[in-house]
């Protein structure tokens, strides 16, 4: 029997059958907040704009080579090819609400992925055909799993050459260490690949080419992979049982079990993530999208499946929890800041609980201060509708808040919570900005000031010793785009010196230090003691400065000054002007005389003792090093890890892939600037790499004598 099904209307999806009733609210219930997630050139953009087109929210599809597509709407995006911020489309399918946010996949964006996935409820993990498991796929599955983000994966691009479906599944286990369980096959492979077989309902889909895809064929599965598919699907249906309890009782009972019983089984098991459906497809060819559509409707969590959001009291610090209620007390977090051209200065938020209402008062844990909120409005990537009330599972984003920044949390003045802040990764490159004229000082300033508000991972700084402003970022190409809307977005223009490393400072061992400030300032006498003590903390932790003394020794009226002068030591660091991380300051003795004590004092010898405590905690210099993955024909690898050595690399495993050898690698960035050339040199341009920041270590001891002398 064949069915042929037009583009499915609401309540229908691609299969002809109405998703199982999950849970009994009405409205949370069919709420979907999803993002796209992928190495680069994975097909996520193009994923999601088939996704919005069959979902009715557009009438044309655009092309990512074309620069018409709906999610990358920057002009640096369209020009490029490449997704750079994070784009919410609300769209619907089976009378569903479905929330996507589509992320890039370039490393230097990373920042967008991870604080998309702090709101998210669920995930689809995009992966190539041919590619698999890339660098960055790893990056962002590990971010996910930081979260707690139930995701499905979608093998996307099986019409090409060399694409592998069961090979890419194998990664997904073995690399990513995921449950992956396949719940489709594709029909044929590379050129040959005409469709789908859905494992759960045992049917063929094809996808009709001239409705571009919008006419999906329903039909038996055809006799040369019938044999195939009742394998998978009775490896699916084992490993489904061995997770859920009612899937197994049906399967003892019955081992063909009911599609409602399967299907609820699969759901049960993603959303507590100890599953990864996998599900296959080639978005740019239209095949296999609207499958996708119903995974999403089918295994990812609505708000209630994901239940409490936890906070803490921002004064007591006491646990706190919210339920996703509309009834309940107000908690939304603010996770992306961007600027609208017309609507002006935009903060993106997630509302875990309650009601945010146009007009109403909200309170911010971080400023301690309340705020009206002035409009809210619905995302369509570039264009605004205008609403009256965002409600308890819904993503949206406030007008016209100056204060609200990236991190915040939104709640009831009365029953305060504050919610978990989003992590962001330390810079790894940076680059002096100059204004090119006396009148684009100002326009800079705000340029810069605008940027860093709007993107966390873009640091701004003042060198004390030359007066440069340098600005930090994730890479080159970071930079490049920032100095690239600096021009085009804000019209300022600007000279910028040469990128460089961006190197940390560090203590390795604790140490102590006392200072006391005495000094007579304008016919007054200063004075007051600090005493402090640093140790090492581990990678990536950050900074943590405690102030532990007696009101005796420092008053409270003081800690701010205090704090204010280590953190100036921390900004400007200590042997050679780069900041200090992964330090932990305590401030355990003090003392202050009545009269004579200022805050000036306090921050000068607060600032002093750092120094010295610093100096005896054996200080080292940190390095940003990457990790490599190199793929290169066999005959050039030779040359390739001998260019590799003398960068100070170090191989960690090779993998043959086909007539292509993949090696994986850990290289300083210091020695990778220009590698783009040199690789394309030694494999006679066959050769291409990738590398994300992996970690900062120590560096040797000839790199410390070189920046020593700088």
């Amino acid at each position: 029997m064949v069915t042929v099904l037009e583009q499915p209307k609401t309540g229908q999806g691609s299969g002809g059958e109405p998703a199982p009733s999950v849970v009994e609210d009405p409205r949370l219930s069919r709420v979907r907040n999803i993002g796209v997630v992928a190495h680069i050139d994975a097909g996520k953009t193009t994923t999601t704009e088939r996704m919005i087109f069959y979902t009715g929210m557009i009438h044309r599809l655009g092309e990512v080579d074309d620069g018409t597509t709906v999610t990358d709407w920057m002009i640096q995006e369209r020009e490029r090819g490449i997704t750079i911020t994070s784009a919410a489309i609300t769209s619907a399918w089976r009378d569903h609400q479905i929330n996507i946010i589509d992320t890039p996949g370039h490393v230097d964006f990373t920042i967008e992925v991870e604080r998309s996935l702090r709101v998210l409820d669920g995930a689809i993990g995009v992966f190539c055909g041919v590619g698999g498991v890339q660098p960055q796929s790893e990056t962002v599955w590990r971010q996910a799993d930081r979260y707690g983000v139930p995701r499905v994966a979608y093998i996307n691009k099986l019409d090409r050459t060399g694409a592998d479906f069961d090979r890419v599944v194998g990664e997904i286990r073995r690399r990513l260490g995921s449950n992956a369980v396949a719940i489709q096959l594709p029909m044929g492979r590379e050129d040959t690949f005409a469709g789908l077989i859905d494992l759960v309902t045992l049917k063929a889909l094809t996808f009709d080419e001239a409705s571009k895809g919008q006419n999906v064929t329903v039909s038996e599965i055809p006799a040369e992979f019938a044999v195939a598919a009742e394998k998978a699907r009775a490896e699916m249906i084992e490993k489904v049982a061995e997770l859920d309890e009612q899937v197994l009782e049906s399967y003892l009972s019955n081992p063909d079990i009911p599609v409602d019983v399967l299907r609820a089984g699969i759901r049960r098991a993603t959303v507590a993530s100890k599953l990864v459906p996998v599900l296959c497809g080639s978005s740019l060819k239209n095949k296999g999208v609207q499958p996708l559509l119903d995974a999403v409707v089918d295994y990812l969590p609505s708000p209630l499946d994901i239940g409490v959001v936890t906070g803490v009291h921002p004064k007591s610090g006491e646990a706190l929890t919210r339920q996703a209620d509309e009834k309940e007390p107000l908690s939304a977090l603010a996770f992306k800041v961007a600027t609208d051209p017309y609507v002006g200065r935009l903060v993106f938020v997630r509302v875990y609980s309650g009601q945010l209402r146009k007009g109403s008062n909200v309170y911010n844990p971080r400023t301690r201060k309340r705020a009206r909120v002035p409009g809210l409005v619905r995302l369509q990537a570039d264009s605004r509708t205008e609403i009256d009330v965002l409600t308890a599972g819904e993503i949206g984003a406030v007008t016209g808040l100056r204060e609200l920044t990236t991190g915040d949390t939104l709640c009831a003045e009365n029953t305060p919570i504050e919610l978990m802040r989003i992590p962001f990764p330390e810079p790894v490159i940076f680059m002096a900005v100059e204004p090119k004229s006396r009148a684009d000082r100002d326009k800079l300033e705000e340029a810069l000031a605008a940027m860093s508000a709007e993107d966390p991972t873009c640091i701004i700084r003042r060198d004390p010793e030359t007066g440069q402003t340098i600005m930090s970022g994730m890479g080159e190409l970071h930079l490049e785009i920032l100095k690239d809307r600096m021009v085009r977005e804000h019209h300022v223009q600007a000279n910028t010196g040469k990128p460089m490393v961006a190197y940390y400072e560090t203590v390795t061992q604790s140490g102590e230090a006392r200072n006391s400030f005495d000094r007579e300032i304008g016919g007054k006498r200063q004075f007051a003691t600090v005493a402090i003590r640093v140790s090492p903390r581990a990678r990536t932790a950050g900074n943590e400065v405690v102030i532990e003394t007696r009101d005796d020794k420092i008053p409270q009226e003081f800690h701010d000054a205090v704090r204010s002068g280590i953190e100036d030591a921390i900004l400007t660091g200590i042997l050679a002007r780069y900041p200090l991380t992964d330090v932990q300051v305590v401030v355990h003795d003090g003392q202050f005389e009545q009269d004579l004590s200022t805050e000036v004092a306090f921050k000068t010898a607060a600032l002093m003792a750092l120094r010295d405590a610093v100096m005896a905690g054996k200080p080292e210099f940190l390095e940003p090093i990457m990790a490599l993955e190199i793929i290169t024909p066999a005959e050039s690898m030779g040359d390739v890890m001998g260019d590799l050595n003398g960068r100070r690399g170090r191989v960690k495993d090779i993998e043959a892939r086909g007539e292509m050898q993949i090696i994986r690698a850990r290289a300083p960035l210091a020695e990778l600037f220009g590698y783009a050339t040199a690789i394309r040199s030694l494999s006679r341009g066959r050769a291409s790499y990738t590398l994300e920041p992996e970690a900062f270590d120590v560096v040797p001891k000839a790199v410390r004598e070189l920046l020593m002398s700088r």
